[in-house]
Formats: structure tokens, sequence, C-alpha cells
């Protein structure tokens, strides 16, 4: 079991680099503000905690408490912080530049 752990740390960092990328290449790629916004939040909910774990396999305790707390933080504050955002950008009146984009308050004419 322990030969397999540097394996696994391997693993979970390359994890975390390809969803990192391809949350950049969303975050350029999208068309609005909201999509962006999903794949950048994205971004630190799968790809920063798949590196942080890989940091767990070392087994050392001091590390995997940090690796916790951090993860931890990451999990609650990230939908809260793009929840704000989003609001922002909202009342801003940033329109859905996306297909089949429905704004279900009615308070935005989006389909213009």
């Amino acid at each position: 079991m322990v030969a397999a752990l540097p394996f696994l740390a391997d693993a979970l960092v390359v994890l975390g680099v390809i969803v990192i990328t391809l949350g950049v290449y969303g975050i350029i790629r999208l068309p609005d503000t909201y999509a962006r916004l999903h794949a950048a939040s994205k971004v630190v909910s799968l790809g920063v905690v798949s590196l942080l774990l890989a940091s767990t396999v070392t087994g050392d305790p001091a590390v995997i408490f940090r690796v916790a707390l951090i993860a931890a933080f990451l999990v609650v504050t990230t939908p809260v912080s793009a929840h704000v955002v989003a609001r922002a950008a909202y009342l801003r009146g940033e329109r859905m530049e996306s297909r089949g984009a429905v704004d279900e308050s009615g308070k935005l004419d989006i389909g213009s």
C-alpha cells in the first residue's frame, strides 16, 4: 500500500491540473459572466481541492490538518462568493448571453 501512495499523489495532481486547465479555458471561452463564474467556481471546488488532497499523502498530521482547514474554507466560501458576484452582475443588469438562457425572476428582459 505504501508504494501506491506516490502514484495516488501524482494522479491527484494531474487531475487537479487538468481540471484547472479546463476551467481556465472555460473562463476564457464561455459567453457571459454567469457561465464564466460557474467555470471559475468549479476550478476552485474540484481542481484546487484535488491538489490539496495530493498533499495529504505525506501522512503528516500537521499537513493533513492544514489541508482539511483550507479545503473546508474553500468549500464553504466558494459558493458564497460566486453567488455574491453573480448577484452583483445581475443587479448591474448583465445579460445572459448563453443560448436558451432564461431569467425566471421576470425583472430583466433577457430575450431581446
